[in-house]
């Protein structure tokens, strides 16, 4: 800004008296001249401006040094590496030293018992024997108490993850002048190692390399943090991430076998109705069954009527929900295909969409059903410990589950599947009371067939059932392996109430379904493109009603597989652990993983879900999204002939 000089002065720019001047430069100037500087004073500013677009899109143009990120890379995967390594470590020396704990224990214990029974036998034992024996007992309890205790400990070895840090390397930007460096000088204030643990014998706690952070080992649980387990197969240097995968499994906390879900599941199947309703306008239809005993139901707003975006949650707009899209559940909706054997009579696309109905006839029919496997994505919502599962929508791993739902073999004796008992179950005539009309076991109410008073044990024709387990297993492995099915997790289809405890064949049934499944995998497991695993999923879980003590699934799975050894390509694990905290630990780990369904041979999923039944299907109702993507009345693919496949 210029300002009129009130004493004469020349301009600097000529002869003449200059009557302004430049207040920023304290020049003066004529009229012409200071004109001219303020004509340079406005180029000036325009190139300055200019030199700031040009360095604005300079710097817009930089981009992360590649160099850089590779080394960053690097340190990430060593690090990795280093702390899976030392984690793999600790596992196996945790797991050796129970076993070893359990090794010499068991060893005592047995040599106490070979003396007691011996001198029991020979009655060579005095008051001075059982004292002495009395004391052993004691000292035994005491080290048993003093073996099962162990401890975490931190410790710097060559595998110590150091941390990192981005800095800049100019050398004249100072902490007062620069944010950048405030914040980073605060953070290396604050930095800090992740340092190797190993596993101790100690006195029940898991120490860090502070002593004031001394916490109990099993803060939270009464339960042991092992469970009964084994592994065949799984000692291959080839499948090494499977060998970690199974130790990650076997330290999962054990299942709650007495827990909200053990028996009737009234406020899981409140929970899942009113869910229905409030998000997509569930509705009984009065009256109406869609078989006998299932009650029908209608939805007034389907997934396919919302806007995709809807995000959706369950069991309600809570903090710790499973939230999801309407656009998921579309795409978990198409993902549904069905797979036949095309070996059995009568099984075609009419048929099939006529089953998934619930429309199937008593006998051929449902016994076609075994040949049957319906699979699609279907995300689990909730353990079988009733506790919702809590994820948001960046979370990958619901997408990551398949739900295999198939038919097993029943002798439960029902309507349904009578011609299971008369094709496989020779001497039926001797174990039901007989329809003479039909020919047929005669009905006791409307379902179930009618046992004899002190009729005979049920004697089975087990070549027939033996080549039948095989073709199902040998059928849903393959569906799974054409889905992409990396982990196949299973559990005891048809070895609860359809294995025929009442007539005393249920035995026979596990042991048959346990050769079965080992066979398919030993004769056909280096066919398969993606399965790289399978795991059982059986609970011990001792219901017995009554004097005849049977072996449980577990025991029975776990004999046939030791003996003769197991030698199939693919890794198996067998465990006495809830099958939905083994399939989603399985697809946090990045696997894609399937779990099995034991459905009822009508073909509808869930079936009787809404009648607070204890069986695995109508759980798996209430704790996965299985009905809206596997019920026929929720999902229109589910009668769609183009999603079926015979194989």
């Amino acid at each position: 800004m210029s300002t009129v000089s009130t004493t004469p002065k020349r301009c600097t720019q000529c002869v003449v008296n200059s009557l302004l001047t430049c207040n920023g430069c304290n020049q003066t100037f004529c009229i012409k001249h200071q004109t001219e500087h303020r004509q340079n004073i406005d180029q000036r500013i325009d190139f300055i401006n200019e030199q700031n677009e040009m360095l604005r899109q300079e710097v817009s143009r930089r981009s992360i040094d590649k160099l850089l990120v590779e080394k960053i890379n690097e340190w990430e995967q060593q690090s990795i590496k280093n702390i899976q390594s030392t984690a793999t470590e600790a596992r196996t020396e945790l797991i050796r030293l129970l076993k070893e704990s359990k090794d010499q224990l068991m060893n005592v214990m047995h040599k106490l018992s070979t003396e007691i029974n011996s001198n029991r036998i020979k009655a060579q034992y005095i008051e001075d024997n059982l004292t002495q024996w009395e004391k052993q007992i004691v000292a035994l309890k005491n080290d048993m108490e003093s073996s099962f205790k162990f401890e975490l400990v931190q410790e710097d070895g060559p595998r110590t993850v150091r941390s990192i840090k981005i800095k800049s390397t100019e050398k004249t930007r100072t902490s007062q002048n620069n944010p950048m460096a405030q914040i980073e000088n605060r953070s290396a204030n604050n930095s800090s190692q992740v340092v190797p643990i190993h596993v101790s014998p100690s006195n029940g706690v898991i120490a860090s390399n502070k002593p004031e952070s001394l916490i109990p080992a099993n803060k939270n649980s009464s339960e042991s943090s092992l469970y009964p387990c084994l592994t065949f197969g799984s000692n291959q240097s080839s499948v090494q991430d499977i060998q970690n995968l199974f130790e990650h499994l076997m330290l999962l906390e054990p299942m709650n076998k007495h827990g909200p879900m053990s028996g009737k599941c009234g406020p899981q199947t409140h929970q899942m109705e009113q869910f229905l309703a409030k998000t997509f306008g569930f509705k009984n239809q009065p009256g109406e069954y869609i078989v006998q005993g299932v009650k029908s139901f209608k939805l007034h707003n389907r997934p396919d009527t919302l806007d995709p975006n809807t995000v959706i949650r369950f069991p309600t707009d809570i903090a710790n929900a499973f939230s999801m899209s309407v656009k998921e559940i579309m795409n978990w909706q198409r993902s549904y295909k069905v797979y036949s054997g095309n070996f059995i009579q009568g099984l075609d696309k009419e048929f099939l969409q006529r089953a998934l109905e619930g429309h199937s006839k008593d006998g051929r029919e449902a016994f076609r059903m075994k040949f049957v496997v319906r699979i699609s994505t279907c995300p689990i919502l909730m353990e079988f410990d009733a506790k919702v599962i809590s994820r948001n929508l960046e979370e990958d791993w619901p997408n990551r589950i398949k739900l295999v739902s198939v038919t097993g073999i029943d002798f439960a004796g029902r309507k349904h599947d009578v011609a299971d008992i008369l094709y496989y179950v020779t001497n039926w005539k001797d174990v039901f009371e007989i329809d003479p009309t039909k020919d047929e076991p005669a009905l006791l109410n409307a379902r179930d067939f009618r046992l004899k008073k002190a009729g005979e044990k049920g004697e089975l024709r087990e070549s027939r059932i033996l080549e039948d387990l095989t073709h199902m297993a040998r059928l849903r492995l393959q569906a799974c392996d054409e889905e992409g099915v990396e982990i196949v997790v299973e559990t005891g289809i048809g070895l609860g109430v359809f294995a025929g405890e009442h007539i005393g064949v249920d035995e026979k049934v596990r042991t048959t379904s346990a050769i079965a499944i080992r066979a398919v995998l030993e004769q056909h497991g280096s066919t398969y493109k993606n399965i790289r695993a399978v795991v059982f999923a059986l609970p011990i879980i001792d219901t017995e009603k009554t004097n005849r003590r049977a072996r449980d699934s577990f025991s029975v799975f776990a004999e046939n597989f030791q003996e003769p050894p197991y030698n199939g390509p693919i890794p198996v694990l067998i465990a006495d652990q809830d099958m939905h905290r083994l399939t989603v630990a399985i697809a946090r780990r990045g696997f894609k993983v399937s779990e099995l369904n034991p459905a009822d041979s009508h073909g509808v999923f869930g079936e009787y879900w809404q009648n607070q039944g204890p069986a695995v299907e109508e759980k798996l109702a209430l704790t996965t999204v299985g009905l809206l993507v596997q019920h026929h009345l929720i999902n229109p693919h589910v009668l769609d002939t183009n999603n079926y496949y015979f194989i």
